[in-house]
């Protein structure tokens, strides 16, 4: 009995040291010397405090910045509850919301086609990014509420887009987060502003 049950002891001892404890380790040690940032969640800090990451959406609401996509993880963007909204074309509960967020952009003053991408979530509920169209439609209200143009907005937005990956993959995107910090930093809020600064939503 023994001879079957001391390899066996062994074999499992060797494994558990090999895959759970000195293979986490390599690649951890890999992954921190070669790609530091990413490794660490790629966390965006503005003034000594981290306000965020380049690769989790947040769910800005003030009109002076760029709000990204819906998000159907937990009550939005939860990146412990990953996850689409998982309804389907026919939903009527999905209809419900697509309509009221369409009214919700109307009653901002938008009269052009809206992007598809400003009403629907995404399959992860995370993604930070929005389209280039997406992000100009916003521009009129963001530079209504920070008392600059909207040109300038616009311009300060297409300097922002991020291009095709290896310029195939992917489409052409705007990082919500790092367009709003570059908002901050080129046309800070008004005095009069009683909620100033990134990370107030």
């Amino acid at each position: 009995m023994m001879d079957h049950v001391r390899p066996a002891l062994v074999l499992l001892l060797a494994f558990t040291a090999l895959t759970g404890v000195a293979y986490p380790l390599v690649i951890t040690g890999i992954a921190q010397g070669l790609f530091p940032a990413e490794a660490n969640g790629s966390l965006v800090v503005k003034d000594g405090r981290v306000v965020g990451s380049g690769l989790i959406g947040q769910a800005f609401t003030d009109p002076g910045y760029f709000h990204g996509r819906p998000s159907a993880a937990g009550t939005g963007y939860d990146a412990a509850a990953s996850s689409g909204s998982n309804l389907a074309p026919t939903s009527a509960r999905l209809a419900e919301r697509l309509q009221a967020d369409v009214q919700a952009l109307r009653g901002d003053g938008v009269a052009a086609t809206i992007p598809a991408d400003l009403v629907t979530s995404s399959a992860s509920g995370l993604d930070p990014h929005l389209s280039p169209a997406a992000a100009l439609l916003q521009a009129p209200r963001v530079a209504s509420a920070r008392g600059v143009a909207t040109t300038a907005v616009e311009a300060l937005v297409r300097g922002q887009v991020e291009q095709r990956e290896v310029g195939i993959l992917g489409e052409e995107r705007v990082n919500v987060l790092m367009l709003n910090l570059a908002l901050d930093q080129t046309y800070p809020r008004r005095p009069a502003a009683p909620d100033a600064g990134l990370g107030t939503s």
